[in-house]
């Protein structure tokens, strides 16, 4: 059996952290990749914070109705699945997750800390009442009374929702195996959590298709499919 392979078999709190490659396997395309559909990188960064929500409304409710749309134009992977089975099975604990397309609960994992919010939900600005967020689909952008609807997620500009953040900090600490899948570890301070999980003991494997800025610190690094890696993991588990 393959080293990482035991290490994950073996493991007493396994804790997986998930990022934007978990998501593009799926086929939903990376919101930062440069120069694809109606907006460049540099506009999508902006049309992703609180200064475009605030002076370019509907530019800014232009480009979330997109990637709503594509949440529900695209499911989970193999991948995901394999990750439910594996909490089902007890033998992961938590997903910490940067990903805003609710595929890992759509699979079916319960504890999922979802570090920058949903696309699955909007709320009102001014009251904060929750809608679901196919109401973009059906083009209300306002709520029952009156305030802009916008994607529960975090936008540039905003802190990272509290719990999620003290639940995956939590769980990087009690980890003793943690794994990256498809993040570039190259976003603050949602990267600080495989550091943490390394700082206090944890064995961490980083699985990813291109380097990261962390791979020195792994004990494993593999540059494949993520569905390839879990359902080769899957297999020899079984």
């Amino acid at each position: 059996m393959d080293p990482f392979v035991q290490l994950v078999k073996s493991a007493n709190y396994l804790v997986v952290f998930t990022g934007a490659g978990m998501s593009t396997e799926s086929g939903l395309p990376d919101f930062r990749s440069a120069n694809t559909g109606l907006w460049t990188a540099e506009k999508k960064q902006y049309l992703s914070s609180t200064d475009a929500l605030n002076n370019h409304v509907q530019e800014f409710i232009n480009f979330y109705r997109q990637r709503v749309q594509g949440i529900h134009e695209f499911k989970p992977h193999q991948g995901h699945y394999i990750l439910s089975e594996w909490e089902r099975n007890g033998l992961l604990k938590q997903i910490i997750t940067q990903n805003v397309d609710g595929f890992h609960q759509e699979a079916g994992n319960d504890n999922v800390a979802e570090l920058h919010g949903t696309l699955k939900k909007i709320h009102c600005e001014t009251c904060g009442k929750s809608y679901h967020s196919e109401e973009y689909l059906h083009e209300n952008y306002s709520c029952d009374y009156g305030g802009v609807l916008r994607p529960s997620i975090v936008l540039f500009g905003e802190m990272l929702p509290e719990q999620p953040f003290l639940t995956a900090e939590e769980a990087a600490i009690k980890s003793d195996v943690f794994l990256v899948l498809g993040s570039s570890l190259s976003v603050s301070p949602a990267n600080q959590f495989p550091l943490l999980a390394k700082q206090t003991g944890a064995k961490l494997i980083i699985v990813n298709k291109e380097p990261t800025e962390m791979d020195g610190l792994a004990d494993f690094v593999i540059h494949q499919s993520i569905g390839k890696v879990l359902e080769d993991i899957n297999f020899k588990l079984a």
